[in-house]
C-alpha cells in the first residue's frame, strides 16, 4: 500500500511551488512545468521520494533513533508540535536556538532548569519562602524556557534524525545537523538547495495543507518505526543486536572492513581444509609403501645372518 496517494498530494496542494523569478537552478530536476508565473513540482518524483524518506524513518526509529521535528514558521507550527507529541518525539515550533544541536550539553543545563522551575508552586507565596517579585521573575524564566524549549525537555541527547519544513528559514537548524552529521530529512520547495538535504521531498512548504500531510507522512513513519521496536523488544521482529541508531559513515566503513576481513581469513581457512584433505591419501599411500619395505628389509637381514 502506497504510503501517501498522488490525489492526496495535489488535494494538499504539494505541487505549487514558488514564483518562477524566486527559484533555486539546482531544483530544475524536480520541476514538472511553469504555470501563470509558478512552477509546478512533479509529483511522481515526489512520490518516490516520501517512499524513500518514509523508509529512512521507519528504520531509524525501528533501530531506537529519534527524529526532531522542526518548523517555526506559522504554516508549520501547528502541524509540528501535533504530530511530533502524537508519536512522543521531540520539536521545535517556536524559535531555533544557536547550538541547540551543537551545544545540546548546555541546552541540556537549561532543561534541567526548566524542570526545577516546573516543581516550584508559584500559588503558594508563604510556603516558597519567597517574595511575589521573585516568584514572578521565575514564571516569567520558566514561561520563556517553555516556549523556546518545551517541545524538546524530555529529549536526552541529540537526536539520529531531523525532519524541517522550509530549510531556507531553518537555515541555523540544517548547518548545525549536517556539521554533526545528522541526516536531515525535509521538504524541498523550488527555492530551496538539495544538497543540503539527505533524504528530500520536493513540495509546497508554504501551504498549511501541504506541510500538515507531508509531517504526518513522517510522524506515521516514525509510528511504524516504534511499533518494529516494540516488537523486537518481545520478540516478534528480528532487529540487529547493538544497532540503536543508524551508523555514522565511518562506522559503517569499519565495520564493512571488518567483515571484509573475516571473509577473506574464513576462505583462507577453508582453503587450507581443503589441502590438508587432498594431502591426507598421498601421506596414507607413502606410509604404505614405507610398510612394505621395512618387512623386506628385515627378510634380507635374517637372510645375511644366515
Amino acid at each position: 500500500m502506497a504510503v501517501v496517494t498522488m490525489r492526496e498530494l495535489l488535494e494538499s496542494g504539494v505541487h505549487f511551488g514558488h514564483q518562477t523569478r524566486r527559484w533555486n537552478p539546482k531544483m530544475k530536476r524536480f520541476i514538472f512545468t511553469e504555470r501563470n508565473g509558478i512552477y509546478i513540482i512533479d509529483l511522481l518524483q515526489s512520490l518516490s521520494y516520501i517512499d524513500r524518506a518514509y523508509e529512512f524513518v521507519k528504520e531509524t526509529v525501528a533501530h531506537g533513533g529519534s527524529v526532531l521535528f522542526v518548523g517555526t514558521k506559522k504554516q508549520a507550527q501547528e502541524a509540528i508540535a501535533e504530530q511530533a507529541t502524537r508519536v512522543g518525539m521531540p520539536y521545535v515550533n517556536q524559535r531555533w536556538l544557536g547550538g541547540m544541536l551543537t551545544n545540546f550539553s548546555t541546552v541540556h543545563k537549561r532543561l534541567q532548569r526548566l524542570k526545577e522551575l516546573e516543581e516550584i508552586n508559584f500559588e503558594d507565596v508563604a510556603g516558597s519562602g519567597m517574595t511575589k517579585k521573585e516568584l514572578l521573575v521565575l514564571q516569567r524564566e520558566k514561561d520563556k524556557l517553555e516556549r523556546t524549549l518545551g517541545g524538546i525537555r524530555d529529549m536526552q541527547r541529540v537526536p539520529s534524525a531531523v525532519w524541517i519544513v522550509d530549510t531556507k528559514k531553518e537555515h541555523i537548524a540544517v548547518g548545525e545537523a549536517r556539521k554533526l552529521r545528522i541526516p536531515v530529512v525535509a521538504i524541498l520547495d523550488t527555492n530551496c538547495d538539495p544538497d543540503e538535504v539527505d533524504y528530500k521531498i520536493p513540495g509546497n512548504d508554504d501551504a498549511i495543507r501541504s506541510v500538515t500531510l507531508l509531517t504526518r507522512v513522517i510522524a506515521d513513519a516514525v509510528a511504524e518505526g516504534l511499533i518494529a521496536r516494540a516488537g523486537a523488544a518481545t520478540g516478534d521482529t528480528k532487529v540487529e543486536p547493538g544497532a540503536d541508531q543508524p551508523l555514522a559513515d565511518w562506522e559503517r566503513e569499519l565495520l564493512e572492513g571488518e567483515k571484509a576481513a573475516k571473509a577473506e581469513a574464513a576462505k583462507s581457512e577453508a582453503a587450507k581444509t581443503e589441502e590438508a584433505k587432498v594431502d591426507e591419501p598421498q601421506q596414507a599411500g607413502a606410509a604404505e609403501a614405507e610398510a612394505g619395505e621395512k618387512p623386506a628389509e628385515a627378510s634380507a637381514a635374517e637372510g645375511d645372518k644366515a
